[in-house]
């Protein structure tokens, strides 16, 4: 009766198998929910919004998105850890991401442990701007009035813990200047502080001032990214003064831990496909987005490095786990 019996589990199991091998087949074979960790109408809900349309019309199935903001992006990020790993519900994985685990304290998950990257979207990179008035017109000047002043320049930004702040953090850490960072509440508020000469300067989306840059009402002394931007294209990289410095948004695909292989292949290629859109693409271009696919091993991989060199910064910082 031992092989009957056998026979009968092996035949169970494999049964057991065939929800998902079908979801492997099939997949997508209804809406996925989107979870974004940011507020409706800012850059990244548009990038996922435009991304998820293209998924949507590419895999036959409504992309929804869905705002979960709050504690920095954890919020969403545990819906999506708490998910079933069958690809029905997928995270908006950002540069927060890689900062909070080194900044919160009691986060109920492990980021890189629970959630499985799939792809990144790309970047949205950063400018060092200063008021009109301020001596320096380029980042070596910046750093020598800086030296020669130590804690004489305010540097605002968007709040404590955002990534504004942190880019500020970074250029003291590999600078050695001293700077006083004075937080606002919000982009408006701290584009009015650095405009009225209140404070001295900000590390800035591109997207948020380059209007103020080619009106003269701030002075961009360098872009955030290794390379320079054709958006800006007399402005020199900060990393031509201050090897190493390389800063940006990132945006990309996450699902939960344990997702079958095939379903994150699936969704890597159609993110690869999106990208490749040219309309896509000059949406992007527009909002100041660098689109920047990449192969879910390699997201991993960045995103690991981008986790360690953020807790490195908040260690500089001094920053204590909230």
């Amino acid at each position: 009766m031992e092989l009957p019996r056998r026979r009968f589990l092996l035949a169970a199991g494999a049964a057991a198998a065939l929800p998902r091998l079908a979801l492997a087949d099939d997949y997508p074979a209804r809406p996925v929910r989107f979870v974004v960790g940011f507020v409706a109408g800012g850059a990244p809900d548009v990038v996922a919004r435009l991304i998820g349309q293209s998924l949507s019309e590419r895999l036959g199935q409504p992309f929804v998105v869905e705002n979960r903001p709050g504690a920095g992006t954890n919020i969403a990020t545990e819906t999506v850890v708490r998910a079933a790993p069958d690809g029905y519900t997928i995270l908006l994985v950002g540069t927060p991401n890689m900062i909070n685990a080194s900044l919160y304290s009691d986060l109920k998950f492990d980021f890189i442990r629970d959630i499985a990257p799939v792809g990144s979207f790309g970047e949205n990179p950063f400018v060092m701007v200063v008021n009109p008035e301020f001596p320096a017109k380029t980042v070596g000047e910046f750093i020598a009035y800086a030296k020669a002043n130590p804690g004489k320049i305010n540097v605002t930004s968007t709040g404590t813990g955002n990534l504004t702040y942190f880019s500020a953090e970074y250029f003291k850490m590999l600078t050695g200047v001293q700077m006083v960072q004075v937080p606002a509440h919000g982009e408006m508020e701290a584009q009015i502080d650095l405009q009225a000469g209140r404070v001295q300067a900000m590390f800035d989306p591109i997207v948020s001032c380059i209007g103020d840059i080619r009106s003269g009402k701030l002075r961009a002394l360098g872009v955030t990214t290794a390379k320079r931007l054709d958006a800006l294209p007399g402005v020199p990289a900060i990393a031509e003064s201050v090897p190493g410095y390389n800063v940006a948004g990132w945006l990309g695909v996450g699902v939960p831990k344990d997702t079958p292989p095939s379903v994150v292949d699936k969704l890597n290629a159609a993110i690869a496909v999106a990208l490749a859109e040219p309309a896509i693409k000059a949406r992007l271009d527009a909002l100041g987005f660098l689109p920047a696919g990449m192969p879910a091993a390699d997201f991993r991989t960045f995103i690991a490095d981008e986790t360690d060199k953020w807790a490195k910064v908040i260690k500089f910082a001094n920053l204590k786990p909230i």
